[in-house]
């Protein structure tokens, strides 16, 4: 919390009563979110609920200061709030106001990454994989989510060592083999890693640039599945051990391998539950405000209403057809952009798995539905995506 905040009175009881006075008088027990501003304007909390009058009547319950909701209050000065057709439309103009807005009091942003981390390659003239906790405001490709910081970090440190790419600090200058200098300049110390084999030693010229760029190429096609050179690499290297009967050495590669491929079935199962996060996803609104949700590799990429004429039909027709006509590059990497809306999705479908039955697959749209089956049906034909679902995402 910023100083300037620290300095600012609270909110006085009148002011509290005048803003009760009109959230009674004017907020509807509906779908929506809500926003809590400051006296000087700044947007404070913004929150989402199925019915928002009820839960902002429960702010002016709560005690000050033990109960955060009693803390957001004393700190604003006007609330508004905007309806929504469904608490699925909260949720997800919520998470957007929260990513525009970073108001201060939703420390979390709101998703529970708190669990997940992220591999992240990191933009350098020599990129090296870290593991994040959170989607960085770069551009920077990131892969994941994955559970357990430490196994993740542990099976990056093997993934660094089988590709031979560099794990040295950030602000460690390279210098490629093929780099020329109008000056010479001082070079990194002798670098332990590039001494053992273990790394291609970029910054004391022990490769080119291209040659370390194939090694990162290779760090991602690994990522994205499509090759398992890594682990063949340390399978060879623990049976050849073996054979020479070197047991200590064949049982560390044992372990290396063991990691590899823990962190290789965390991506092929969060793969398959994102590619099952695709469908149309139709959500009865408010007073009859429902919507249509156009839903691929689970980011919503366009919204619709329910189809009523025939022109209706064809339009959702193609609107369907661009969002899934074309190929997209089978990957774990997410944009940054949106993976909170990616965990948020797979978290709705989590905890009200029924609501499954209320897809269809994109080439149904306007024609029929996926299944004729029954709800109950429906959601046990699809309880082993759901599993794999929570597999991927730590259910």
């Amino acid at each position: 919390m910023s100083r300037k905040s620290l300095r600012r009175p609270t909110t006085s009881d009148d002011q509290l009563a005048i803003m009760r006075a009109a959230v009674r008088a004017e907020c509807k027990d509906r779908p929506g979110i809500y926003r809590m501003h400051s006296a000087d304007g700044e947007v404070v909390y913004v929150g989402k609920s199925k019915k928002i009058r009820t839960r902002l009547l429960s702010y002016f319950r709560c005690s000050f200061p033990e109960d955060k909701g009693a803390r957001i209050l004393r700190d604003a000065a006007r609330i508004d709030w905007e309806y929504t057709p469904s608490e699925f439309a909260a949720l997800l103009l919520e998470l957007q106001q929260i990513k525009r807005l970073r108001p201060r009091f939703n420390v979390a942003m709101k998703r529970d990454d708190r669990n997940f981390v992220f591999i992240k390659i990191v933009k350098s003239p020599a990129p090296k994989l870290m593991v994040v906790r959170g989607a960085s405001d770069d551009s920077a490709p990131h892969y994941g989510p994955f559970q357990g910081a430490q196994a993740v970090n542990e099976a990056v440190r093997e993934l660094h060592d089988v590709l031979s790419m560099r794990d040295c600090s950030l602000d460690t200058r390279m210098h490629f083999a093929d780099q020329r200098e109008l000056f010479q300049i001082a070079r990194t110390p002798g670098c332990i890693r590039y001494e053992v084999k273990k790394c291609l030693g970029p910054c004391v010229g022990g490769c080119t640039e291209k040659e370390y760029r194939q090694r990162v190429a290779l760090a991602r096609a690994f990522l994205d599945g499509h090759d398992d050179g890594p682990i063949a690499t340390l399978r060879h290297e623990m049976e050849v051990a073996s054979d020479k009967l070197e047991f200590e050495r064949a049982a560390s590669m044992r372990d290396k391998l063991q990691r590899l491929e823990a962190l290789k079935q965390q991506f092929l199962r969060f793969r398959f539950a994102v590619e099952t996060l695709s469908f149309v996803y139709t959500v009865p609104g408010f007073d009859g405000e429902d919507r249509v949700y156009l839903i691929r590799r689970g980011r919503v990429r366009a919204e619709d209403i329910p189809p009523q004429s025939e022109r209706d039909r064809r339009r959702l027709a193609h609107l369907t057809e661009a969002v899934y006509g074309t190929a997209e590059r089978e990957t774990t990497q997410i944009p940054t952009h949106e993976i909170d809306e990616l965990l948020l999705l797979s978290s709705w479908f989590r905890r009200f798995p029924g609501e499954l039955a209320r897809t269809m697959r994109a080439a149904d749209v306007g024609l029929r539905p996926v299944t004729s089956a029954t709800p109950r049906a429906r959601a046990k034909k699809i309880s082993p995506v759901l599993s794999d679902q929570r597999a991927a995402i730590g259910a």
